[in-house]
């Protein structure tokens, strides 16, 4: 007989979790592992709510494990510390993202990028190296190795900060990795949601000239004026795309409903280089003359490893760099999700978790 949520660890814990994939979300009890000589456990502040939440709740990528308790973009205080641990203390500001585990002896792992290790074990909706289902950050408190734990430095807002623990990382990554942060460079950010409105933040403060890429007319204004960018193209305007043909060094692609990528490999001058970071449920249709001709490359990029994820925190630190975010009460949970899946959010919803996590327990 399989032990309840509530009664397979020693420690009592409580958050909202999907039960089925309608994704409706709801009040849940459940426990976590106590303090292992390697861990932090924290007490959650604030957790964003990201687009790969929406989607693991209706378990439209067809692994999702109920009972669900989604959020990767965990920021609060330390509570206690496992004897081992030196790099954080009790009371210091910290973070959990999209990553908990790995098995810290590939490839990948050697080289910090526990992210592209073979057995990542994600925050939530996955199985942890004892065998239970991990359960994320719409919860009163978290327990983590202090290998996956992010220091908040002083200045940085925690409900602000909180949404670059996954689309701050997602979109620093490729701009460094690619060579996009190198003063000069012209780059594109194709789509201005959450993930687009970070990636203009950090592509700027790099040096870069910054092109945004969006099929909304209406977003003109955000984009130059708002977020600083240089320029901006109606993807779906001929003329506009025409003029700007050969123009970049390179395209960071946040969009993740399906859309056709030809006319962005029209932008790139030769040996530019288009990263897709958004991701799409349907297959991208790849032309392959527009690639040869101008040798092109076409390439992905996913979150990051934790020392790059701490290095792009301290970085934005010292740029002011923050997510624009709307603060939400944790009841208001299943509207929010309903407003993100029609994109209905300037940029992120961050979950006010310690005000009013409390107050829906029945």
């Amino acid at each position: 007989m399989s032990t309840s949520p509530e009664e397979e660890h020693p420690v009592k814990a409580f958050g909202w979790a999907a039960r089925d994939p309608s994704g409706h979300l709801s009040p849940f009890n459940f426990s976590r592992r106590s303090t292992g000589e390697e861990d932090v456990r924290l007490k959650v502040l604030y957790c964003g709510v990201c687009h790969s939440d929406l989607h693991s709740i209706k378990n439209d990528w067809g692994f999702s494990m109920y009972p669900l308790l989604p959020g990767h973009e965990i920021v609060g205080e330390v509570t206690e510390v496992g004897s081992k641990v030196k790099k954080v203390k009790v009371g210091d500001k910290v973070g959990v993202g999209c990553l908990v585990g790995a098995c810290h002896s590939c490839e990948s792992c050697s080289n910090d990028l526990e992210n592209y290790c073979p057995k990542v074990i994600l925050t939530y909706s996955s199985v942890y190296h004892d065998g239970t289902i991990n359960y994320g950050g719409y919860s009163d408190h978290m327990v983590a190795n202090e290998r996956y734990i992010i220091r908040f430095p002083d200045n940085m807002p925690l409900d602000g900060g909180a949404p670059l623990l996954c689309a701050g990382i997602t979109v620093y990554s490729p701009l460094k990795y690619f060579g996009f942060d190198e003063p000069g460079k012209h780059i594109g950010i194709v789509g201005l949601g959450g993930l687009g409105h970070v990636a203009v933040k950090f592509a700027k403060a790099f040096g870069a000239k910054v092109t945004v890429i969006s099929t909304s007319p209406s977003k003109k204004e955000e984009a130059l004026k708002n977020l600083g960018a240089d320029s901006f193209l109606v993807s779906r305007d001929q003329e506009q795309m025409q003029a700007a043909a050969g123009t970049l060094h390179g395209i960071i692609d946040t969009v993740s409903a399906a859309h056709p990528i030809l006319p962005l490999l029209g932008l790139l001058k030769s040996h530019g280089k288009l990263i897709l970071v958004g991701a799409p449920d349907k297959p991208l249709e790849l032309p392959s003359f527009p690639l040869i001709s101008g040798r092109k490359i076409v390439a992905g990029s996913g979150i990051g490893g934790m020392k790059e994820t701490q290095e792009m925190i301290d970085f934005a630190a010292k740029h002011n760099i923050t997510a624009d975010i709307e603060v939400i009460s944790t009841d208001y949970l299943n509207t929010a999700m309903e407003r993100l899946a029609k994109n209905d959010v300037r940029y992120r919803f961050v979950i006010d978790i310690g005000n009013t996590l409390a107050a829906t327990k029945p």
